[in-house]
């Protein structure tokens, strides 16, 4: 339990700040502009099942590509770190990044946004996947698996629910209050990836000191 309750907590705020489904909402918004609700509730719901599903899969195949691909643990933890950083940095300034498409793309794609650019990279990017893998490693129970793949589940619930509901919040929050939390879940974030970038040097920098004074 005492170590279920901070992991539980961990899993949760990188997830949620790395998902951003609140700084989707503009971006999600303008790509179903001129969509009816039904259509934007549709393209909310295959959204959040593909970034779910692809999530899952990079999960559980985490261990597999490591060994088929020869990557250690600790470098994927600063490569992952990095990542994470950068993306928390650019929310910190209130940037968002993410692919945007123009009116003519919209029209013309209006059926695939939800698996590209919406689902992946936008709700499953790099630092969710990186995430994921890295809390995958992390989780040494099954206890603690079955706590990730829970928050997983319940942040892409709360991100179907926030979307379906953009164009009402986007409205109460107002581009201050966007631009607030963003700067706030991005200070999280960074917070998060200087953690796992630590986590991944250390015992680099102490082998490479053994091997040193061997």
């Amino acid at each position: 339990m005492d170590t279920i309750l901070p992991f539980a907590l961990l899993c949760f705020t990188s997830f949620f700040t790395l998902t951003n489904p609140l700084g989707t909402m503009p971006v999600f918004l303008t790509m179903t502009h001129g969509m009816t609700d039904k259509e934007r509730q549709s393209v909310v719901s295959r959204a959040t099942l593909v970034a779910f599903i692809t999530i899952m899969v990079f999960t559980f195949a985490g261990q597999f590509l490591f060994k088929f691909f020869g990557i250690s643990t600790n470098g994927f933890r600063i490569a992952g770190g990095v990542i994470i950083f950068k993306i928390g940095f650019d929310m910190l300034q209130a940037r968002y990044t993410q692919m945007k498409l123009k009116d003519e793309e919209i029209k013309t794609y209006a059926d695939d946004i939800s698996v590209t650019p919406l689902g992946i990279p936008m709700l499953c990017g790099p630092g969710a996947i990186a995430n994921a893998i890295v809390l995958m490693q992390d989780a040494h129970t099954i206890q603690m698996k079955g706590v990730l793949i829970g928050m997983i589940a319940f942040i892409y619930l709360i991100t179907f629910f926030i979307l379906r509901a953009s164009t009402r919040l986007v409205k109460v929050l107002g581009e201050t209050g966007n631009n607030v939390m963003m700067r706030l879940m991005g200070l999280i974030l960074m917070v998060i990836a200087v953690e796992c970038f630590v986590s991944g040097a250390k015992p680099i920098l102490v082998d490479i000191l053994k091997e040193g004074l061997i």
